[in-house]
């Protein structure tokens, strides 16, 4: 017999078990009861698990200078889409946009070259001539490269992405396709540029770290991968934790079950795009991207009800979750 709780009160601080998808029936709501523990004592007992809180994240907002122009909020490279796919790379796209790059480029097949410039007038294109991503590209000229929405698992796609990671020295946001590709070829994670975030779902995360028995040891195998390899990784969920090179887990406090909708990871994607491009350090864009993300998601929520939400809502209200922080 055990306890399926509606509501539980915790003493001062929240238990990581709280956080774990499979606990979710026992714990039920969680509440936290101050019984007045020193704040301070609290602040220098060394931990690797942290909440991600609103002025926390507000800290890490940049202000802009009254005569910045679009040089000085950097250039980004999207590698996406495939035929049939296009909608990943413009989700993609359309929330880099949204969050405050200064210049965006979409290496896109030639299929898609139509409904990217009707649908993202404001991005450029460039063009593979292939119907997937086959002819990888330079990127000396940007400050961050995006890649897998919507890639697909042609051949040519992941000959292209192995030599994509081996010719870039710039910091890559890797999700969806991409991770695929590196699942198979495990050695090529340690190869990515220094800087790098991977954006993986569980299942994603568990191609490259193997079948894990439950939340807490699918934790523990990607702080292994991040210190080993030495990437960040946001590990997507209702808490999406966001794990250092140290091992350190920023766990995120925004968020609803109506983002449990395709593309939304896309979103997600250009959003960590965008803020890598401006100069956010690695562990600040992932934290910043995945707490504003999510909020634009409750917005989202509040607006429209999670039933009839899509990736496209977060996507439209990303500039008033912007917005709310810079207020």
């Amino acid at each position: 017999n055990i306890v399926r709780a509606d509501v539980t009160l915790s003493l001062q601080l929240p238990k990581l078990a709280f956080l774990f998808a499979e606990n979710q029936e026992f714990v039920g709501e969680w509440e936290l009861l101050d019984i007045g523990l020193s704040e301070d004592a609290i602040e220098e007992t060394d931990t690797d698990y942290f909440l991600l809180e609103g002025e926390d994240m507000e800290y890490l907002l940049k202000t802009r200078n009254k005569f910045a122009h679009k040089g000085d909020f950097g250039r980004a490279l999207l590698i996406a889409g495939s035929q049939g796919m296009a909608g990943a790379s413009i989700l993609a796209a359309r929330a880099c946009l949204r969050s405050g790059v200064g210049l965006l480029t979409m290496h896109v097949p030639y299929c898609n070259n139509m409904i990217v410039q009707t649908s993202v007038p404001e991005a450029m294109t460039e063009l593979d001539p292939s119907t997937c991503f086959a002819c990888p590209t330079d990127t000396d000229d940007y400050q961050a490269v995006g890649i897998g929405p919507g890639l697909g698992k042609a051949e040519e796609t992941e000959a292209a992405v192995l030599e994509q990671i081996d010719a870039c020295q710039t910091p890559m946001v890797v999700d969806a396709d991409a991770l695929n590709v590196l699942a198979g070829h495990r050695n090529y994670i340690g190869r990515l540029p220094k800087g790098s975030i991977l954006t993986p779902h569980p299942k994603e995360l568990e191609r490259l770290v193997g079948k894990c028995q439950d939340s807490y040891e699918r934790l523990t195998k990607a702080r292994e991968l991040a210190r080993t390899a030495g990437v960040y990784i946001v590990l997507k969920g209702a808490y999406s934790a966001i794990i250092t090179p140290k091992g350190k887990c920023y766990f995120n406090t925004t968020g609803n079950p109506g983002m449990a909708t395709g593309g939304s990871g896309d979103v997600l994607t250009g959003v960590v795009l965008a803020l890598l491009a401006q100069g956010y350090a690695p562990q600040d864009a992932a934290c910043l991207a995945t707490y504003v993300h999510g909020l634009a998601g409750d917005i989202a929520c509040k607006k429209q009800g999670m039933m009839g939400m899509t990736a496209g809502d977060i996507v439209n209200y990303l500039p008033l979750a912007w917005r709310m922080m810079e207020e």
